[in-house]
C-alpha cells in the first residue's frame, strides 16, 4: 500500500520539475541561440549542440550496460530527430539571424494550434470551445507582449525568415505527434539521444550543403558564443530536450505545447535582467493575458484525460 501511495506523488514531481526545465531553460535558449550565432554559422551551431549533446548521453548509457538499439528503432528515432531538431530547431536558429528572439517566440506559440489540428484531424476530435478560447487568448497575449509594429525600424518583419520559423513550427509539431506512437527503445532517454544524434548530423550536412562550414574559420568564434553554445549544449539540448522528450510520453501533447505560450514571458525578462531590454506595464499585462491562456488550456486537458 505504501508503495502504491508514494508513486503518484512521485510522478507528479518528475512531471513539475520537467516542465519547470522546459517552460524556464527553453525561454533562455531564445537569447542563447541569439549569443551563439552571433560568431558560429546557425546550422553549424545547432548541428553541433545537438550532435555533441547526443553523442555524450547515447555513449554514458551504452557505458552503463542500457541495450543497443535496433534498426527499426534507429529509424523511428531519426524520423523525430529530423522532424524536432532538424526542421523545428534548424528552422528557429535560422531565422534568428534576420528575426528578432521576441518575434521568433510569437511565431513558435502557433504549436499549440498546430497540436490541435493535427488532433482534429488523426482523431476527428474537434477542439472544445474552451480550448480555441485558450489558443486566442494565447496569440492575443503574444501579439501584446510582442508588438509587431516595433519588431523592426519599418515596421515589417523578414517575410523569409517568419515563412521559416512557421514551417518549423509545424514539423516540430508532426514530430511531437509521430514520438507518441513511434517505436521506441525500451529507456526513453537512449531514444532521447539518438534523435538528438540524428537530427544534429542532419545539421551538419546541410551546414556542409549550404557552404557554412567551408568557410567556417574557428579564430572568427568569440568566447561569449562558445559560452553560449555550451550553455545551449548542457542545458537546452541535455536537460530541456530531454525532459520535453518525456514529458510527451507522460502527459498530453496540448499540455506540453503549453510551454510555448510561457517560454516568450522568461525570454523577455531574461532580456531585461540581462540584455537590459524593455521590461514595461504592456510587457506585464501580457504575461498575465499568457498566464491565463496556459491555465485554461491546461485545465481542459487534464479534464478530458481524466474522464
Amino acid at each position: 500500500m505504501r508503495k502504491s501511495t508514494s508513486t503518484p506523488h512521485s510522478q507528479s514531481t518528475k512531471i513539475l520539475l520537467a516542465f519547470a526545465a522546459v517552460y524556464v531553460i527553453w525561454g533562455s535558449t531564445y537569447l542563447g541561440i541569439r549569443f551563439a550565432i552571433e560568431t558560429i554559422p546557425p546550422f553549424l551551431m545547432a548541428g553541433a549542440r545537438f550532435f555533441i549533446a547526443g553523442a555524450v548521453l547515447f555513449l554514458w548509457l551504452r557505458l552503463r550496460g542500457v541495450p543497443g538499439p535496433t534498426a527499426r528503432q534507429w529509424r523511428s528515432m531519426a524520423i523525430i530527430g529530423f522532424l524536432l531538431i532538424g526542421a523545428g530547431n534548424g528552422a528557429v536558429s535560422w531565422a534568428e539571424q534576420t528575426l528578432p528572439s521576441g518575434l521568433t517566440a510569437l511565431i513558435i506559440a502557433l504549436i499549440p494550434l498546430w497540436f490541435v489540428t493535427i488532433e482534429w484531424f488523426q482523431n476527428a476530435i474537434r477542439p472544445t470551445l474552451e480550448v480555441v478560447l485558450g489558443l486566442a487568448l494565447g496569440l492575443i497575449g503574444m501579439i501584446v507582449l510582442i508588438d509587431p509594429a516595433r519588431i523592426t525600424d519599418s515596421g515589417h518583419p523578414d517575410l523569409i525568415g517568419t515563412a521559416v520559423v512557421v514551417s518549423g513550427t509545424i514539423a516540430w509539431a508532426l514530430g511531437s505527434m509521430y514520438s507518441r506512437k513511434a517505436e521506441h527503445p525500451s529507456r526513453p532517454l537512449l531514444g532521447t539521444a539518438m534523435q538528438m544524434l540524428t537530427g544534429g548530423a542532419l545539421l551538419l550536412v546541410v551546414s556542409v550543403v549550404t557552404g557554412e562550414a567551408a568557410s567556417f574559420d574557428i579564430r572568427s568564434v568569440s568566447a561569449f558564443s562558445l559560452a553560449a553554445l555550451g550553455y545551449l549544449i548542457v542545458f537546452g539540448s541535455l536537460i530541456a530536450f530531454t525532459s520535453y522528450i518525456w514529458l510527451l510520453k507522460a502527459t498530453t501533447p496540448a499540455r506540453v505545447a503549453t510551454y510555448a505560450y510561457v517560454n516568450p514571458v522568461i525570454a523577455v525578462f531574461l532580456g531585461w535582467l540581462l540584455a537590459d531590454e524593455l521590461l514595461n506595464a504592456r510587457i506585464i499585462i501580457a504575461a498575465a493575458i499568457i498566464v491565463a491562456a496556459v491555465a485554461l488550456i491546461t485545465a481542459v486537458k487534464i479534464r478530458q484525460a481524466t474522464r
